[in-house]
């Protein structure tokens, strides 16, 4: 090879490698996204930690950076507060749960009105479409009420309660109003805080007064585990069909064991795992779901707890 053809290589090679290097220089930066779910879901609830573990595994397998915000107690005063906080950050997505439309409605049509995307889970994505929302995760906290009380008067139940532990959440609310309506009226509605020895109290004063009440339905693991331990206590397991909203170890423990007869299944571990799925893809290229995502009810019974137990102590189920 002669010398000119080694400098006419070196210098195409050389013009080569910048070009290269501009463009690279050149080319934009993917920033990463940010999401900010809020959530009405106190600490102490078994429910949100599966939601959050949800979430936050979407966001390591599409690179999202993730908030997850909550009030230490249901408040939606202070619910508001967090979602108007997370509107003013900009984030790329908000995921909600929309507990109070009073509370949230302005704040979810203030984050539409930024081009802020909003996705509701759990509770209340009827009402937040008329404010924006472009999808809502969960289920019909109605219909599943009803739905339970349908299985209890299969089970020969004639008349039932519904234990509250949130009144004025209208997810909860919902749940109880499906109940009532599923019993054809010859149910009610009791209101507790979501104290456990108050839950206890609660239940055990109620079903002492109503002596023709044969089905008690819990709307979460802070109410049914109080519930389940009363009944253990008073030796009346067997007296009572007994069921509830979600899914925690415990609830899985007394199903195996026969100590409740059913938990309604929502599997809230993919309300938190879909949205950030589906606010990635809208961020990076404008798809979303054509409607609502389903993700409940189920019924989980004595027959198949045993499949749950080991997907719950992962923080799926």
């Amino acid at each position: 090879m002669t010398r000119l053809s080694h400098w006419f290589l070196a210098s195409a090679a050389t013009a080569a490698l910048m070009a290269g290097t501009a463009a690279q220089a050149q080319a934009p930066q993917q920033d990463t996204s940010r999401f900010v779910m809020v959530t009405h879901g106190v600490p102490s609830d078994p429910f949100w930690s599966v939601v959050k573990n949800g979430a936050e595994a979407a966001a390591d397998l599409v690179g999202a950076e993730l908030e997850y915000r909550a009030p230490s107690t249901f408040d939606m005063a202070r619910m508001q507060q967090l979602v108007q906080a997370a509107v003013a950050s900009r984030p790329d997505g908000l995921i909600l749960s929309f507990t109070d439309e009073n509370a949230l409605g302005s704040v979810v049509q203030n984050a539409v009105d930024n081009d802020i995307p909003v996705i509701t889970i759990n509770s209340g994505g009827d009402a937040a479409r008329k404010y924006g929302a472009r999808l809502h995760v969960g289920q019909s906290e109605y219909e599943a009420g009803k739905q339970a009380a349908e299985r209890m008067q299969e089970l020969g139940v004639k008349k039932g309660v519904c234990v509250n532990h949130e009144q004025g959440n209208q997810g909860l609310d919902q749940r109880c109003d499906g109940f009532v309506d599923g019993f054809n009226g010859n149910a009610e509605q009791l209101a507790t805080t979501y104290d456990p020895t108050n839950i206890r109290n609660a239940i055990v004063a109620y079903l002492n007064e109503h002596n023709d009440v044969r089905g008690v339905l819990t709307l979460g693991a802070l109410s049914a585990e109080p519930m389940i331990q009363a009944m253990r206590e008073q030796g009346a397991t067997d007296m009572f069909t007994l069921g509830t909203f979600d899914l925690s170890p415990g609830i899985l423990k007394a199903l195996d064991a026969g100590d409740l007869d059913f938990a309604i299944d929502q599997q809230q571990y993919m309300q938190g795992y879909l949205p950030v799925i589906f606010l990635d893809q809208f961020v990076k290229n404008g798809l979303l779901p054509a409607g609502d995502v389903a993700t409940g009810p189920g019924f989980v019974t004595r027959e198949n707890a045993s499949q749950v137990i080991k997907l719950s102590s992962q923080g799926i189920r």
